[in-house]
């Protein structure tokens, strides 16, 4: 099959769902790791951590998607290493809209939703579709990574407000998150429901759940959490889903036309 008719992101099977989940919760401990136990930011949510945190993160965003969309093909390790960031940054920018910002995860929830939704709408509203086997050309890369990073942002400020204002605690958040998966995997399974409306929403959720868990690893006993070292937990997370990589095969999605051209060319 030649490259055209190839996305620039995977197939979406089982295993990217599994190297999903792991890097939402490396970009919880590792997001973490920059601004709470380097920068200190949760000691004095004023003197500006979370900001150098969310600029730090941003910026190494930005030069991994522009790499990813300059790339000829799909590559899973360039892939990831931009899905890992987007989750660290969601991570400093939810962190520094609810903290720094006074806004609360209520608020912050609510504001991140709407950037979604208003991404999400715009890139169908240009495109005709929000389907990720369309991404194959930059300008729908360009959506892609943009509606990427609100889902990610807004997943950590909805992993917090379950946690802390639903007061589900860590363990409680991760039931929730988790719970939710599994019924949009029975309507995967068992109903016709739009295919793009549950990987985004799959998507959406699986970034609270890997926060939750996040914090679940390295916040202090008091506060639910095991306490577990940062750097250590974000180094064992980023080990397994290297090994995700290297092990479990994956291979870029499909463009539909491609399908389409093909059946019709075995038609006649």
């Amino acid at each position: 099959m030649s490259d055209d008719a190839l996305t620039k992101v995977p197939e979406v099977t089982l295993v990217f769902w599994i190297i999903k989940i792991a890097a939402t919760t490396l970009g919880e401990t590792g997001g973490d790791t920059v601004t709470m136990t380097w920068l200190h930011a949760n000691q004095n949510t004023h003197h500006g951590g979370y900001l150098i945190g969310t600029g730090i993160f941003l910026t190494l965003l930005a030069v991994l998607v522009v790499w990813q969309t300059l790339a000829p093909r799909f590559h899973p390790f360039l892939y990831w290493a931009t899905i890992v960031a987007s989750t660290t940054a969601g991570t400093a920018m939810a962190d520094f809209a609810d903290r720094s910002l006074g806004i609360g995860y209520t608020g912050g929830s609510t504001l991140l939703f709407l950037c979604l939704m208003a991404t999400l709408g715009l890139w169908y509203w240009s495109l005709g579709s929000i389907s990720v086997e369309t991404v194959n050309t930059p300008k729908v890369e360009a959506f892609y990574w943009a509606a990427i990073t609100f889902s990610q942002t807004l997943g950590t400020a909805l992993g917090d407000w379950a946690a802390d204002t639903g007061g589900l605690g860590y363990e409680g958040g991760a039931l929730v998150f988790g719970a939710g998966l599994a019924v949009l995997a029975a309507l995967y399974f068992w109903t016709d429901i739009s295919r793009v409306f549950l990987f985004w929403a799959a998507f959406i959720l699986t970034r609270p759940l890997g926060a939750t868990v996040g914090d679940l690893l390295d916040k202090p006993v008091n506060h639910g959490g095991l306490d577990l070292s940062r750097p250590l937990a974000s180094a064992v997370i980023a080990a397994f889903i290297i090994g995700c990589i290297l092990l479990l095969p994956q291979r870029a999605g499909v463009h539909p036309a491609a399908v389409r051209v093909t059946n019709e060319r075995g038609e006649r």
